[in-house]
């Protein structure tokens, strides 16, 4: 009789689990039923803001594109026209490039005034693409004062990311450095962060290793 009455008991635990699963299965395939259309709402809003993201550093480095900021110009200047002036005369007897006031949509010092201390970067917008390219490439002839890109905050990020690998490729005795590039560009890259951030490493030049044999 004992026997039987645990056989029973055994019977009803399992039927009892049994169905407590089956209970439980039902309650989370409705509840999955009722969130679905959430989860999926969820995503789409998350493209939503990724595209959203995408489109305001598109635009941003747009905004960009024809900025470039001048690092070590003497910061003596009384106003904005004097800045101009300087940066003009800069270009024109060290770089041979003129910069008329048509060319120049906005220049001004970037951050607060610093007595005694080094002169704050120059922020200079042009209107020509063309006049920001001859600058860029001719400003290594610069002394005592040095040029780079108004990068947008993604990008500074990214960069920002890149310097330890940059540092440890040219300890391997690499020549490798930072380059921004354009994001439709069909050039092969040996190495992309994202859209517009590469770390070019590059062969020791041809000619070097030509005379290192010889």
């Amino acid at each position: 009789m004992e026997g039987q009455f645990k056989l029973l008991f055994d019977e009803l635990k399992i039927e009892m689990e049994k169905q407590t699963e089956e209970l439980s299965n039902k309650i989370m395939e409705k509840m999955e039923e009722k969130l679905k259309p959430v989860i999926e709402e969820n995503k789409k809003l998350k493209l939503k803001v990724e595209n959203l993201e995408k489109k305001v550093e598109y635009l941003e480095r747009e905004k960009k594109s024809n900025n470039i900021i001048i690092h070590g110009l003497l910061e003596d200047e009384k106003n904005t026209s004097e800045l101009l002036e300087k940066t003009k005369n800069l270009f024109l007897t060290e770089l041979d490039i003129s910069i008329e006031g048509f060319d120049v949509n906005q220049i001004y010092r970037i951050g607060k005034p610093n007595k005694g201390e080094k002169p704050r970067p120059t922020l200079l917008g042009l209107n020509s693409g063309w006049k920001r390219s001859e600058i860029m490439k001719n400003k290594k002839k610069l002394k005592e004062i040095y040029i780079t890109e108004d990068y947008s905050k993604e990008t500074m990020e990214k960069r920002k990311a890149l310097q330890p690998k940059l540092i440890e490729e040219r300890k391997k005795g690499k020549i490798a450095y930072i380059k921004t590039i354009n994001s439709s560009s069909k050039k092969r890259l040996l190495q992309m962060i994202k859209e517009s951030e590469e770390l070019l490493l590059l062969p020791k030049l041809r000619h070097n290793q030509e005379n290192s044999r010889q």
